[in-house]
């Protein structure tokens, strides 16, 4: 009976050790970098000008160069933090002037749901998404 107890515990226990993995719709071959540039760059029924795409687009690049270029970098968490909120709200004045309240929330809610699997895998960085 014992043995029997302890085998169960055992299966219990493992049960819980498994690490259960999120479904991230990740194309193959293509690292998160150019994933999360993907999903930031879908502008489509927005109604966006070919110059705010074209500005939106290039913003976009620089932005996601710098998170991973702050992810990547030696710096403590603390400095990644103070780092990623600037981003933040460097990249929301950007946008409030480019697109203007109305299309900045129909592109934020475009892209969250795009870029809501990539926010486990940024860990620290999605604080400036």
């Amino acid at each position: 009976m014992k043995t029997l107890l302890a085998i169960f515990a055992l299966l219990v226990g493992a049960l819980y050790t498994v690490d259960a993995q999120a479904q991230i719709p990740k194309v193959p071959g293509i690292d998160l970098p150019t994933q999360l540039l993907g999903a930031l760059n879908n502008v489509e029924g927005l109604g966006l000008n070919a110059d705010q795409t074209s500005k939106l687009k290039d913003n976009n690049k620089s932005f996601t160069d710098d998170i991973f270029n702050v992810l990547n970098s030696a710096v403590g968490d603390d400095s990644k933090k103070s780092q990623f909120l600037n981003l933040k709200k460097t990249r929301q004045k950007f946008l409030m002037g480019l697109l203007g309240q109305q299309l900045l929330g129909k592109y934020n809610k475009k892209i969250g749901t795009l870029i809501k699997p990539f926010k486990k895998q940024l860990g620290l960085a999605a604080l400036a998404l």
